[in-house]
């Protein structure tokens, strides 16, 4: 029987941030390279196109900026995984002042064992940028989980 659904990656986290700051996280290469990659070419704007770079693993993605809400939603489109794949970005404020957000990425193409690896893949790189944001914005600790998580360079 051939699949009528395709996996998608989905990580999701409490950041006891305001919603403004956790946002600006994502949208600023200065802040996100804190924590998930190490250079951005540029802001995350609607209809840009940048490049994020991993330089320690030689490692970089093109990334097309489809949609800016700002403090509620990013989408873009970006080729982390070969074929360009979709990442959703939501932001949900909260009354106590912190923020939950989720991330779901979308758009695995291959054989039915590798959309199951780029999802697995996906789903544990983005718990790791999760992880590393609340410990970044909550504690102003740079934790390094992206770099320790191959420390002899990229899978």
């Amino acid at each position: 029987m051939a699949r009528t659904d395709t996996p998608a990656a989905k990580a999701a986290m409490l950041i006891r941030r305001p919603v403004a700051e956790v946002f600006e996280a994502f949208v600023d290469p200065a802040i996100t390279s804190r924590f998930w990659f190490s250079r951005g070419s540029g802001r995350l704007q609607p209809g840009k196109s940048i490049t994020w770079d991993w330089e320690p693993y030689k490692a970089s993605a093109q990334v097309l900026v489809k949609t800016l809400e700002p403090n509620a939603r990013i989408v873009i489109e970006w080729s982390a995984v070969g074929a360009p794949t979709m990442v959703e970005w939501e932001f949900t404020p909260r009354a106590d002042h912190t923020t939950f957000v989720s991330i779901t990425n979308t758009g695995f193409r291959g054989d039915e064992a590798e959309i199951i690896r780029q999802a697995v893949a996906s789903t544990e790189g983005f718990t790791l940028v999760l992880a590393g944001l609340k410990a970044w914005l909550e504690q102003h600790i740079a934790l390094n989980l992206v770099w320790d998580r191959f420390p002899d360079g990229a899978a």
